[in-house]
């Protein structure tokens, strides 16, 4: 279960795990139960998270695209090194806002 909190005009999700298959699921849950309950910017908090697979950046991009399709803007933050590597490789940079840790 993800950390929800609502802060100016903005809803964070705070994964807390590694973003991968086996969480994947649950995490989607999290995700959409955000956006179909709040307006503004989704954040995704990766504090702590060490690793995201396939099914991981799947999740994201679909949350991405849903947002995409009512105005509405997607931002990960806290991404380390690595997982960072993977977001600007991928381009995903270019569709929604990543921040790398430090």
């Amino acid at each position: 279960m993800s950390e929800i909190v609502n802060e100016a005009g903005q809803t964070i999700v705070r994964a807390g795990t590694d973003v991968v298959a086996s969480m994947a699921e649950a995490f989607k849950d999290d995700l959409l139960s955000v956006i179909n309950s709040s307006d503004g910017i989704v954040v995704i908090d990766l504090e702590g998270v060490e690793m995201v697979d396939s099914v991981g950046i799947g999740v994201i991009i679909a949350a991405h695209n849903t947002l995409n399709q009512v105005d509405r803007k997607l931002k990960v933050i806290n991404v380390k090194k690595d997982v960072y590597g993977l977001f600007t490789t991928m381009r995903l940079n270019r569709r929604f806002t990543v921040e790398g840790v430090g």
